[in-house]
């Protein structure tokens, strides 16, 4: 019973403080005490997101090109980090050479290696691409070189007694025991996914239009409702990318356990 209401309680928590945000806002803007261009009213934000979703729907193109990059931008990361993490986790050599290379190139910030990437790529989508292929892969590296190194050497030792190859541990056993990691790793990559492309859009520009590009638009028209509005639709698609691999990472985990559990015993 306690535990069903823990539940409860943790399903609710994120809407009421929601709710109490919300009231907030409304009532330090109730009365036009502070200037529209600076803070608008919920009302004037969401009318902004009906008349963009809903009514002229001129939102939606902006959202496909910005999610088609951020979506390429992640799974070109991923197909890229998680080999290179196979590599470091196999080889001490390859660890010692590439991590700290690896571990100084996130000094750098995202919008300096976007006009080198304009002067390296054009001004085309596989620029921004790339950019957020270079923000989603070293999370994505990280959490899974943490995940390989923290297999149970047990299973490990098992597997190598039953005859199972290299290509065969790696494939049946060291990637499925370590995909909640790699998972974690992808949660938070693909996050940062739509920052890139959004950061791409208003540095690099092109002729492909998203929501980063619309942003700079509003900025320049003081249209603070239309910007807000923007920025609460990113912060939908960040969430519920977030949340859909939170859900298979929490499925996986539960697949494996009794795998884990049973070798270990």
């Amino acid at each position: 019973m306690k535990q069903r209401k823990n539940s409860w309680l943790t399903v609710a928590a994120p809407w009421v403080l929601g709710l109490i945000l919300l009231a907030g806002w409304f009532l330090t803007t109730a009365g036009g005490r502070i200037p529209s261009y600076r803070l608008p009213t919920p009302i004037a934000v969401g009318k902004e997101l009906w008349d963009g979703l809903v009514v002229y729907a001129d939102f939606w193109a902006y959202i496909l090109v910005t999610l088609s990059e951020a979506l390429g931008g992640a799974l070109l990361g991923f197909l890229v980090a998680l080999p290179l993490a196979v590599i470091i986790y196999r080889s001490k050599i390859a660890s010692a050479a590439t991590l700290p290379f690896l571990g100084a190139t996130q000094a750098i910030p995202a919008i300096a290696l976007a006009p080198l990437l304009v002067l390296w790529v054009g001004y085309s989508v596989s620029a921004k691409i790339v950019l957020c292929a270079l923000m989603v892969f070293f999370p994505i590296l990280v959490s899974s070189v943490v995940g390989f190194r923290h297999l149970d050497p047990e299973i490990l030792g098992a597997a190598k007694v039953d005859g199972a190859g290299s290509l065969a541990t790696l494939f049946s056993i060291e990637i499925p025991l370590a995909m909640p990691n790699i998972l974690a790793g992808v949660r938070n990559g693909f996050t940062l996914s739509v920052t890139g492309a959004v950061v791409g859009e208003m540095v690099m520009g092109g002729t492909h239009l998203g929501l980063g590009s619309l942003l700079t638009a509003q900025v320049e028209a003081l249209n603070t409702a239309r910007l807000i509005s923007i920025v609460l639709i990113l912060a939908f698609i960040a969430t519920t990318m977030y949340t859909i691999v939170s859900i298979i990472e929490r499925r996986w985990s539960n697949l494996t356990k009794p795998l884990t559990q049973g070798e270990s015993q």
